[in-house]
C-alpha cells in the first residue's frame, strides 16, 4: 500500500495497534526526563518562576503534552513544595493508555485542556506529529509516497497550495533531488497550544534546525529497542523528524503569543541551575558519600546539557 508520508506516520504510530499506542518511550529511546532527574528539577524551577509571574494562583497548571509514562509530571509533583504541590493542576496529555502506579493527582487525558492558566511543556512531542516529505523536481516539488510495507519509496503528485506556500517560506529547495519535511502539521499542532494558554509559558523542547541550516536531504529516521532503523511505517518502530521550530514560533506568534525565545537546551538549562558543575574536592574528604552523590548529579547534568546530544536540542519559550 502506497501513502503520503503523513498518513502512513500516523497510522502506525497512532492508529488502531499503533505503535505509541502498545509501547512506552523508555524501552525504545533515552529522553532528558529518563537521563536525569535534573530535567524535572529546571522543570519544577520554570514552574516556580510562572507562579511567581501569574501572582501565585490559586490553582497553576502543569500540562506535560506528549507525557508517555508521565515520568516527568511524577517527578515534579514528588520534588515540589507544599505551598505549591497544593495548589497545583497537573494534567498529563497521551494517547496511550494511563500508566499504572501514576499518583491519582495528575489527570491524564488523550486531548489538551481547554484552558490553561500556568506552564505547558511539549518534550520530544512535536517530532511525533506526522508530516509529509516533498523531494524537489525539474518540475518542482513532489510527495513523496512510501510503501507501508517495505519502506520504499516513489514520487507521488504535486503538493497542496498551503504546503507550496510553507515550503517556499520556510524550507525552500533550489536543486534537483533535495527533500523537505513540511511542518505545517507541526505548526498547528504548536498554536493548538498557545490558542489554549490564557496566562503563562509553553515550551516545546525538540530536535531542531534553523531555516538558514536545513538538512538537504531531510531528518527521518526510526527507532527501536534504542537503536536506529530505517523508518519503515508498519507500526513496528518510533518514527520521527527534526522539527522546524522557528516555523512553530511564528506559528505561536500568530496565536497570540506575545513573547518568545529561541535557544538550546543547553543554554535553557544553564540558566536555570543546571550547571554540571563537579562538587568541591574537599567534599571527598569531608562527606565522602555526599560527593559521590553530587559527582553523579554533575555528570547527569553534563548529559542533559552537552551541545553535541541533548543540550543541542532547541528550546522554544512563547508566553502570554
Amino acid at each position: 500500500m502506497w501513502l503520503t508520508w503523513r498518513v502512513a506516520t500516523e497510522r502506525a504510530l497512532y492508529g488502531q495497534e499503533g505503535f505509541y499506542l502498545r509501547e512506552r518511550p523508555s524501552g525504545h529511546f533515552r529522553t532528558s526526563v529518563s537521563a536525569s532527574a535534573a530535567f524535572a528539577d529546571a522543570v519544577l524551577a520554570l514552574l516556580r518562576q510562572v507562579d511567581s509571574d501569574l501572582g501565585r494562583p490559586e490553582v497553576l497548571d502543569l500540562v506535560d503534552i506528549g507525557a508517555g509514562e508521565g515520568a516527568l509530571v511524577a517527578e515534579v509533583l514528588a520534588a515540589a513544595e507544599p505551598g505549591l504541590r497544593d495548589r497545583l493542576r497537573i494534567t498529563a496529555v497521551d494517547l496511550s493508555p494511563r500508566p499504572e502506579g501514576l499518583p491519582e493527582r495528575i489527570g491524564w487525558r488523550r486531548h489538551l485542556p481547554t484552558a490553561i492558566t500556568g506552564l505547558a511543556i511539549a518534550n520530544e512531542w512535536l517530532d511525533n506529529v506526522p508530516l509529509d516529505v516533498a523531494e524537489q523536481t525539474p518540475d518542482g516539488p513532489r510527495l513523496v509516497m512510501v510503501n507501508v510495507r517495505t519502506g520504499e519509496e516513489r514520487l507521488g503528485g504535486p503538493l497542496r497550495p498551503a504546503d507550496r506556500q510553507w515550503l517556499d517560506r520556510w524550507w525552500p529547495l533550489s536543486r534537483v533531488g533535495t527533500r523537505a519535511e513540511i511542518g505545517r502539521p507541526r505548526d498547528e499542532a504548536w498554536a493548538s497550544v498557545i490558542t489554549r494558554l490564557t496566562r503563562g509559558r509553553a515550551i516545546a523542547v525538540d530536535y531542531a534546525h534553523p531555516v538558514d541550516n536545513r538538512p538537504p536531504c531531510g531528518t527521518l529516521a526510526g527507532y527501536r529497542d534504542g537503536a536506529v532503523v530505517p523508518p519503515i511505517p508498519d507500526g513496528t518502530c518510533d518514527i520521527t523528524a527534526h522539527v522546524a521550530l522557528d516555523a512553530c514560533a511564528e506559528a505561536g506568534r500568530r496565536a497570540g503569543a506575545i513573547s518568545t525565545a529561541l535557544s538550546t537546551q543547553r543554554d535553557a538549562l544553564r540558566a536555570l541551575g543546571i550547571t554540571g558543575a563537579r562538587p568541591p574536592v574537599e567534599l571527598a574528604r569531608t562527606d565522602p558519600r555526599g560527593y559521590l552523590r553530587a559527582l553523579a548529579r554533575a555528570s547527569e547534568e553534563g548529559e542533559l546539557i552537552d551541545p553535541s546530544g541533548l543540550g543541542g536540542f532547541g528550546w522554544l519559550e512563547q508566553r502570554l
